[in-house]
C-alpha cells in the first residue's frame, strides 16, 4: 500500500507528544530533527491498524490494554547492529577473571549471566563460545540469558541463523567450530544454541527486568547511547537494587556510568573496564561470597 507520512498528520505538536510517549515506554530519546525517520518507520503500523492519523495511533499506544502495539513499535525502531566478538576484550576478561571466583563463591548454585539488549543473539553466543572453550559448562551450572525489547530480534536469535556481516570479527576457526553453512547463511550448532535462553524484556519495565536482574554478571552494552539521562537512571536503579554483591555490570566502551552511580565502581579487570558492585571485590572477588537478592 502506498502512503505519505505527511498525510497522517505528523505536526510539530504531534511529534512532541508521540516522541515523549515513546521515551516513557521504551527509553529511546529522539531529537526533533530525527523524528521524520521515526515517523517513516511507524507509518506502516498506523496504516496496518486502519487508522488515518498519527494522533489516532498515539491514543492506541497510550490507552491500549497490556502491551498493545508496543512490541511492534519496538520492532520498527530497533537498531539491529551487532556481530560476534564485539568488544571481545571485555567478554574475555569476564570469562577469565570474573567467572572463576564467582563459581567458587556460589558453592554449587547456578551462575546466571544476562545479556541485554542481545539483538539477534550474537553477544550471548559469543559468551557461550568462550565459556565452552574454557570448559565451564562441563564444570559448573551456568544459566546464560539473552533479552531484547524487540520480539522480532528475539525470534531471530532463537532461529540461530546468521549472515556474513555477523562474522566480520569472529575468528574463522570459531565459525568453523560452532556454525554450519546452510543455504547462504550460517546456522549455530545445536550444542551451543542450547546454552542460551531468550526472553523479551523492556529495560523501562522494572517488572520484566526483575526476571533476570539479580544476575551477578550483566552485559548491558550499546543501549544507553540511545537513552536519555532519565532512562539510563531508571534502568540503572533496577540493577543497583537487584544485582547481588559482588556483581559485575558491563557497558560498552562508548558508554559511561561515572557520576551516574555510587553503587558501582569502575575497575580495570583483566585489561577491561567493568563496573563492580561490592567493596569486597576491590581486593579480590574470590574473597567475597555472592549474596542472594530476593
Amino acid at each position: 500500500m502506498q502512503y505519505r507520512v505527511d498525510s497522517l498528520g505528523i505536526s510539530g505538536t504531534m511529534t512532541t507528544i508521540l516522541r515523549d510517549l515513546i521515551h516513557e515506554r521504551l527509553g529511546l530519546m529522539y531529537e526533533p530533527h530525527q523524528f521524520d525517520q521515526v515517523a517513516d518507520r511507524l507509518a506502516p503500523l498506523v496504516i496496518a491498524r486502519g487508522l488515518t492519523s498519527f494522533l489516532d495511533y498515539y491514543y492506541v499506544l497510550k490507552y491500549a490494554d497490556g502491551d498493545g502495539d508496543w512490541p511492534a513499535v519496538m520492532d520498527a525502531l530497533a537498531v539491529p547492529e551487532t556481530y560476534f566478538w564485539r568488544e571481545i576484550d571485555q567478554i574475555r576478561a569476564v570469562v577469565r577473571e570474573v567467572v572463576p571466583p564467582l563459581i567458587d563463591a556460589l558453592r554449587g548454585r547456578a551462575l546466571r549471566i544476562w545479556s541485554i539488549p542481545c539483538a539477534s543473539g550474537e553477544e550471548p553466543l559469543t559468551l557461550a563460545m568462550l565459556l565452552e572453550d574454557a570448559g565451564w559448562f562441563h564444570r559448573a551450572a551456568i544459566e546464560l540469558v539473552g533479552s531484547d525489547a524487540s520480539p522480532a530480534a528475539i525470534d531471530r536469535a532463537r532461529r540461530g541463523r546468521y549472515g556474513e556481516r555477523s562474522f566480520r570479527n569472529l575468528p574463522p576457526a570459531m565459525r568453523e567450530k560452532y556454525f554450519t553453512a546452510q543455504e547462504g547463511s550460517f546456522v549455530v550448532s545445536p550444542d551451543l544454541k542450547r546454552r542460551v535462553a531468550y526472553d523479551v524484556v523492556n529495560l523501562m519495565d522494572a517488572g520484566q527486568m526483575a526476571r533476570h536482574a539479580a544476575a551477578p554478571i550483566v552485559f548491558c552494552r550499546n543501549v544507553f547511547i540511545y537513552f536519555s539521562e532519565r532512562s539510563i537512571q531508571r534502568a540503572l536503579r533496577v540493577f543497583e537494587q537487584s544485582m547481588p554483591c559482588p556483581a559485575y555490570l558491563c557497558v560498552a566502551a562508548a558508554e559511561s556510568l561515572l557520576r551516574r552511580t555510587t553503587t558501582f565502581e569502575l575497575q580495570d579487570i583483566g585489561g577491561a573496564f567493568i563496573y563492580v558492585k561490592g567493596a569486597a571485590t576491590r581486593t579480590s572477588p574470590a574473597l567475597a561470597t555472592v549474596d542472594t537478592v530476593s
